[in-house]
């Protein structure tokens, strides 16, 4: 008897870790269609994926922003490279509306580009202007990093999105899709670009 509960216990501790560990992908490219909540994607390798949303999932619309944007205390991200002077090189400013304020808050790195940092943070201070670009101060809960905006680095502005932002040529990015055993995705955010912007 005692066999069987180990092996039971053991089965589902197998369990638990399979679902933990379920294939997410990051999925970058152009809406097709969309009928529902069921997306048909062309993926920027030019494959054509089926992408099913949760019934509470998170529609993220991706405008145009610059560095007038960000004032005192703007919670923001950024995808950057570190510098031997211990600052980061923005490749990307994202920057979150309030409902947003504290998503993934922290320094970390970031697994889409190799040997690169992400940093969700309030912006303290005035933005200083230099040649290399703007640099601003990014504090967090457990600290802070000096962040460098090269002058071409896009900058955006997360926004609430809807169901009319899911639209036939729009951009997308889904940071996390689970791959069914279909072979289709399911997603509970997706982040679409308004007006031609190109979600990182």
């Amino acid at each position: 008897m005692k066999t069987i509960q180990l092996a039971l216990a053991g089965a589902i501790i197998a369990a638990s870790c399979a679902a933990a560990t379920a294939q997410t992908l990051r999925v970058r490219g152009t809406i097709e269609k969309a009928d529902g909540n069921v997306l048909t994607l062309k993926s920027s390798d030019g494959a054509e994926l089926k992408l099913t949303l949760t019934d509470h999932a998170m529609i993220v619309a991706v405008v145009k922003a610059s560095m007038a944007d960000i004032k005192e205390g703007t919670f923001l991200g950024s995808a950057a490279m570190p510098q031997a002077d211990g600052s980061q090189k923005a490749l990307e400013v994202h920057i979150f509306p309030e409902q947003m304020r504290g998503t993934g808050e922290g320094h970390r790195p970031y697994a889409p580009v190799p040997n690169s940092t992400m940093t969700n943070g309030s912006a303290s201070g005035a933005t200083v202007a230099g040649v290399d670009g703007a640099t601003m101060l990014v504090k967090y809960k457990d600290g802070e990093k000096k962040i460098v905006v090269p002058p071409n680095v896009p900058i955006v502005r997360y926004e609430v999105g809807g169901k009319g932002d899911l639209k036939a040529g729009a951009r997308f990015t889904v940071l996390a899709a689970t791959k069914k055993p279909d072979g289709t995705f399911e997603a509970s955010r997706i982040n679409v670009g308004r007006d031609g912007v190109v979600p990182q």
